[in-house]
């Protein structure tokens, strides 16, 4: 039987306190588009577990919600976060024989009369498992030293971490710091401790091989990274023991302040964990739009797949559904494919709504590099009057005006000149712009680049 309804989640998952009645909201949409659904929700432990409502009536396309109330608890659950005693089964299913006009009050009741009056109904059951989250428990399996506890509360409470007060935060990091896996994987999941107090104990280094940059890139702590990559250059790209960066962690918590600190440090933006997984793929299976934008600009390849399943960073959000990051990823492809053809009203559409003018492609190209290889002018001047990078290497060291003057256009050569580009850039193996033109007996953009000032250099070994 096809599904009759879509909800907004399959897990009941309870923020628990003690000696306190405790809520949660689950919301169905109808998919129907004709006739109404009859819903009921049951529950194997109704002494612990109200449902309001315990059923209803949906219109055709229409959506509901129905609560579950947890009751005062004396004891904490004996098992957490799973409680595989308790579970509740939402059972749905066309029901064109009933009035959805009847006021609400009366459709629950109305509902299960009509689910009891034929035992032999065709329905479609979604069972449901009940998780209990939050702070309270966090902290009681936190200071037990219970990893898996406290990773599963963290999967299912994602904020549960980072909206901790300061004052709990401290207290919480003290309860764990003989556990080191433990606070470990709470600083990750976005702890704010002060970061001094974090580097005195040796347990953190331990735990994850974080380095100070890591602490302060997963606490989001931007001035206290400005100030490490300032004293310590070169440890940007520090590993931890997953193979992660700091920006891994700073992408990956949505740090964007921490993260463009670290960009703008020369974090790699296109390093790659042990799983394979780049600071974009991160960003992308968060839904973190800005993030994404800023990576893309910052050069970031979306095409770089992870180990397991070759899946990349557009791959992923596609998965996840997160549609407004796959338009930012496919309008940066857009981009490169419209300086491809020499688009320049559909590049300039997608550059004004905020499309990446940075985005490379396998050869590390960017739309720039494209553009100036094939002697499109117009597009050049569009991509650097929205600020595309000059500057920017493909996976040779070729800069746009590398390109240009292997491309030949002395008209495009000259917009780049004009506009500061570097006349001295060498690739990797040494080649200059003035090399290439007299390689590729490009005499008149020679002669331009030496008089602009272009320095002769002994020929590289090419």
């Amino acid at each position: 039987m096809d599904k009759l309804v879509e909800l907004s989640d399959h897990e009941i998952r309870i923020d628990f306190a003690p000696a306190t009645k405790c809520r949660t909201n689950l919301h169905l949409k109808s998919l129907h588009s004709t006739a109404p659904i009859a819903f009921k929700v049951q529950t194997s432990s109704p002494h612990k577990f109200l449902v309001n409502p315990p059923g209803g009536l949906l219109p055709p396309l229409s959506s509901a919600a129905f609560q579950i109330v947890l009751k005062p608890q004396s004891q904490i659950p004996s098992t957490f976060p799973r409680s595989p005693s308790d579970r509740f089964l939402l059972k749905t299913a066309a029901a064109p024989d009933l009035d959805f006009d009847r006021p609400e009050s009366a459709r629950s009741e109305i509902v299960n009369r009509w689910f009891n009056s034929d035992p032999h109904r065709r329905t479609h059951d979604v069972k449901l498992k009940v998780y209990f989250v939050g702070p309270f428990l966090l902290a009681h399996a936190a200071a037990a030293g219970d990893f898996e506890a406290v990773k599963s509360i963290v999967k299912r409470h994602r904020s549960v971490v980072s909206d901790l007060p300061v004052r709990e935060a401290e207290s919480l990091y003290r309860a764990t710091v003989q556990y080191p896996d433990v606070v470990g994987l709470l600083l990750e999941s976005g702890l704010r401790v002060d970061v001094r107090t974090q580097i005195s104990d040796d347990v953190r280094w331990a735990s994850r091989g974080w380095t100070e940059l890591h602490v302060a890139a997963a606490s989001d702590r931007t001035e206290e990274i400005r100030r490490l990559v300032d004293e310590r250059r070169g440890l940007t790209d520090s590993r931890d023991k997953d193979g992660r960066t700091p920006l891994h962690l700073a992408a990956g918590k949505g740090h964007l302040e921490s993260a463009k600190a670290l960009v703008a440090a020369a974090a790699n933006v296109d390093a790659r964990s042990k799983d394979g997984r780049t600071a974009l793929y991160r960003a992308a299976a968060n839904g973190d739009c800005g993030m994404v934008e800023m990576l893309l600009e910052a050069g970031a390849d979306p095409t770089i797949g992870d180990v397991d399943q070759c899946r990349s960073a557009i791959d992923v959000a596609r998965d996840k559904r997160h549609i407004n990051v796959v338009k930012i990823l496919e309008r940066g492809e857009a981009v490169l494919e419209a300086a491809r053809r020499g688009e320049l009203r559909q590049l300039e559409s997608m550059l004004e709504k905020g499309a990446a003018t940075n985005l490379s492609d396998e050869y590390g190209w960017t739309a720039l590099h494209v553009a100036a290889i094939k002697g499109n002018k117009n597009v050049v001047m569009s991509l650097i009057e929205f600020g595309a990078d000059m500057e920017c290497r493909d996976i040779e060291g070729h800069t746009p005006l590398h390109l240009a003057v292997e491309g030949g256009c002395i008209e495009v050569v000259e917009i780049l000149i004009n506009r500061g580009a570097d006349l001295n850039a060498g690739t990797q193996k040494g080649a200059t712009p003035l090399f290439i033109s007299k390689l590729m007996e490009h005499e008149e953009i020679a002669h331009l680049l030496s008089d602009r000032g272009a320095c002769p250099r002994p020929l590289p070994d090419l």
